[in-house]
């Protein structure tokens, strides 16, 4: 608001004259003013009246009046505001003269910026409304300009000028973002100021997580890590909660610098769950949930050993396991493997699970259902194995042959195995005598865990025949009758067919019908020429031996041949002669061939066996070689008559050969023994990295020391197989191939060798084993027991 004043001179008489300075009366609200009023001529008294006629007194704060001398006084307006707008007049007086003037003051407001903040700040999307007050008298015009250009408000419809004079901006943007300057005018005075606001618009987070799902496994040590990605303006905090609570770094949680990774330290199963991440800045806050699966290995929790008896109706094992996935429980016993329902046709073995839960029900428990049952849990994450070990009690078997075979004076085995549980105790008869007893001499017991062995040494036909064993323990008794039957030397072989060459012949044979109840341990062959003396050689009884080479023949000549069989009594009777002839002198046979890699994979040794000569020295042998894939041969190698191998070198890597051998005497060349191979792939090298050293690797060295190792093992086991009967291959040999333990009998003796070779049978109870020498005793093992024996030795 303005106001103007006009300043009005009254006229008084000539002796007084009256005068306010300044004539303009304008004041500016918050402004202070003075006002000088002369007196011409004497006046006792000068008063200022305001404008409500009332004098002003000398002691307002707001208006000052002070006289100077005689002549003048003043008004003083401070901090003039509307209140002091009208006309004040001054009046002076002396007798009764008095004149008077007045000067109307008027109070006008200049451009204020009452409120017009910066920075001011949005939230991005919101109606902006940027605040700019601004009073004076008269009212402003106000105009908004942004980046140096007015609004055109006419041609943005989202610009709008308020009434007020406040600058709306509806669904402000990011990039309505900057410095806007509130013009404020008055057209009258020409007046004119401006403020610069700052508005900030602020973005609302937006949030995004990595993962929506992180798998993790329990109790294992490791850690989860669960992030999310937040943006925003300005840049928004991230904070994590778990059931309401904010989370923060410490023994359990770790986070990164900005929130945005959260760790999960030593991941429990009680950490699974919902994790929300929590952005926040000025424009508010926005949530992400991150789900944490956690998954339990799993972990057989319950799994006992049983004991159950034969002929039980059933028995039940039950094995516990947690985990998460719940997991899959199966059974296995030996090579067999046990899953979900009836694992056998006759319905005696069942899977039942439930839950975490499975039982494996064996029905009518047999003996052999006694061992190691492995439980196996397993799940996506991962498996868990454990051991039980069902215990069956059963009352004795006797097992092994029932007939042992031998003859006077050579000492046999019987051999009563027992199996057992718990361990039986093991009783001999014979015609309802236990033995050994005080008449019976050549008889002796000798025990192992397992095994009881009756040695007899037969003195006349009446140690023949049958032997009671009879094993006890507390689930049963068990007895069985071995049969000792006097052994017969074999009968004769039956000669197939002799094929005859120059200098040998092949006799081809069938085995004897009878072996006399032991093994044939040789055969022998005799030939001759016609009427005269018999010529001979024995050869060792090998598995599947049916043919056999009579070397040393003179060609074209008539021989006679016949064999006999060997076992321990004694040889057999001869077959019947069987009458050939030799082939004239010829060309020696085709050489058989057979080939072996050397060390170095490029060369390869081919042996050849003695082959027919043909009636004639060999002279030499003459060696070709080619690459299949090739025409030509290598240049012919030849050897001495004595030669047995040659080696062929620099040999070409994966390449498949051909071999050709003949043998050539006075008659003529052989046909070619052939033989055909390939040769090994080119091993990878690896060079020494300077260029120099061996083309051995770590690797190659480390499986040498290992090979080296193990053979020297081998070394080692074998030498005290052979001096000290023990050792890993004494075990193999008694456990899976039959072969008696320490202190039993050798099968030689049992079968009937012994008196053949001539061996002595030793009454020694090696370390580990007890002689049974009273009425009853049982199969167990004494360690380190000094050996016992009754006084009578056997031989063969």
């Amino acid at each position: 608001m303005q106001f103007w004043m006009d300043i009005q001179y009254l006229l008084v008489p000539a002796a007084l004259q009256v005068q306010i300075t300044p004539t303009q009366g304008e004041i500016s609200v918050g402004d202070s003013k003075f006002f000088l009023c002369e007196v011409v001529g004497d006046a006792r008294d000068i008063d200022w009246y305001a404008p409500s006629g009332e004098k002003i007194l000398p002691n307002r704060q707001d208006i000052f009046v002070s006289r100077s001398d005689e002549t003048t006084s003043t008004l003083t307006i401070y901090h003039a505001n509307v209140d002091s707008a009208g006309i004040y007049k001054c009046v002076a007086k002396y007798g009764d003269k008095e004149a008077q003037a007045t000067v109307q003051v008027k109070i006008f407001q200049k451009i204020t910026f009452q409120s017009a903040p910066s920075p001011q700040e949005f939230n991005e999307g919101d109606d902006a409304d940027i605040v700019c007050d601004v009073v004076s008298s008269p009212p402003p015009t106000i105009i908004w300009k942004h980046k140096g250009s007015k609004i055109q408000v006419a041609k943005d419809v989202r610009f709008k000028i308020m009434d007020n004079g406040h600058l709306q901006i509806r669904g402000i943007k990011k990039t309505d973002e900057g410095m806007y300057n509130c013009e404020a005018r008055v057209m009258p005075r020409g007046e004119i100021d401006f403020k610069m606001i700052k508005v900030v618009v602020n973005v609302l987070p937006t949030i995004r997580a990595r993962q929506s799902d992180v798998n993790a496994t329990a109790d294992i040590g490791s850690s989860a890590l669960l992030a999310c990605d937040a943006d925003g303006f300005p840049e928004p905090t991230v904070t994590w909660a778990h059931n309401n609570i904010v989370l923060e770094t410490g023994d359990k949680y770790s986070l990164n610098e900005d929130g945005s990774e959260l760790v999960i330290k030593d991941v429990k199963k009680v950490d699974e769950g919902d994790y929300t991440c929590i952005a926040k800045n000025k424009a508010g806050e926005k949530v992400e949930e991150v789900s944490l699966n956690v998954f339990v290995q799993p972990k057989i929790t319950y799994l006992n050993n049983q004991t159950a008896s034969e002929f039980d109706e059933q028995v039940t094992l039950t094995c516990e396991a947690s985990g998460d996935p719940t997991p899959t429980i199966s059974w296995s016993f030996e090579n067999r493997v046990f899953t979900e329902g009836e694992q056998s046709l006759d319905r005696n073995i069942v899977v039942r699970s439930h839950a975490r839960v499975s039982s494996l029900t064996l029905k009518n428990v047999q003996f052999t259902y006694a061992g190691q049952y492995l439980c196996t849990a397993s799940n996506s994450i991962g498996e868990d194995n454990q051991y039980m070990y069902l215990e069956v009690r059963y009352a004795p078997k006797i097992l092994g042959p029932v007939t042992v075979y031998t003859w006077e004076g050579n000492p046999a085995n019987i051999s009563c195995e027992v199996e057992a549980h718990p361990v039986a105790s093991v009783v001999w008869f014979r015609d309802g005598l236990q033995l050994p007893s005080a008449n019976t001499t050549n008889m002796k017991m000798y025990n192992t865990p397992t095994i009881s062995y009756l040695e007899i040494t037969p003195d006349s036909q009446n140690d023949f025949g049958s032997y009671n064993c009879t094993a006890t323990n507390v689930m049963g008794t068990e007895s069985k009758e071995f049969l000792l039957i006097q052994a017969e030397v074999p009968s004769s072989p039956e000669i197939e067919q002799v094929e005859p060459f120059s200098s040998t012949a092949v006799v081809e044979f069938d085995e004897p019908d009878s072996i006399g109840g032991v093994p044939i341990i040789k055969y022998r062959v005799q030939w001759r020429l016609l009427g005269q003396e018999w010529t001979g050689k024995e050869y060792n009884a090998e598995d599947d031996l049916t043919k056999i080479i009579i070397t040393g023949l003179k060609p074209e000549t008539t021989y006679e041949v016949k064999m006999s069989a060997i076992n321990g009594k004694g040889e057999g009777e001869s077959s019947p002669a069987n009458t050939f002839k030799t082939e004239p002198v010829r060309e020696p046979s085709a050489p058989k061939l057979e080939v072996k890699f050397q060390n170095k994979g490029s060369s390869l040794k081919v042996n050849w066996i003695e082959q027919d000569d043909g009636g004639s020295p060999i002279k030499h042998y003459l060696v070709r070689y080619k690459a299949k894939h090739v025409s030509d041969w290598k240049p012919e190698i030849r050897l001495p008559h004595g030669s047995e191998y040659v080696v062929l070198s620099g040999l070409e890597w994966n390449t498949e050969y051909e071999v050709h051998v003949v043998a050539e005497n006075q008659q003529g060349k052989s046909e070619p023994g052939i033989l055909s191979f390939r040769t090994a792939i080119e091993p990878t090298t690896i060079p020494d990295a300077m260029g120099g050293g061996s083309g051995l690797g770590t690797g190659a060295i480390v499986g040498i020391l290992i090979v080296v190792f193990f053979l020297l093992l081998v070394g080692v086991d074998v030498t005290c197989y052979f001096l000290n009967k023990c050792g890993l291959l004494m075990c193999i040999a008694v456990n899976f191939c039959g072969k008696a333990g320490p202190g039993a009998k050798s099968k030689d003796i049992e079968e009937g060798k012994a008196a053949f070779t001539g061996k002595t049978v030793k009454d020694e109870i090696t370390k580990g084993e007890t002689e049974v020498k009273n009425a009853t005793t049982e199969v167990k093992t004494v360690p380190n027991e000094a050996p016992q024996t009754n006084g009578n030795e056997s031989k063969a």
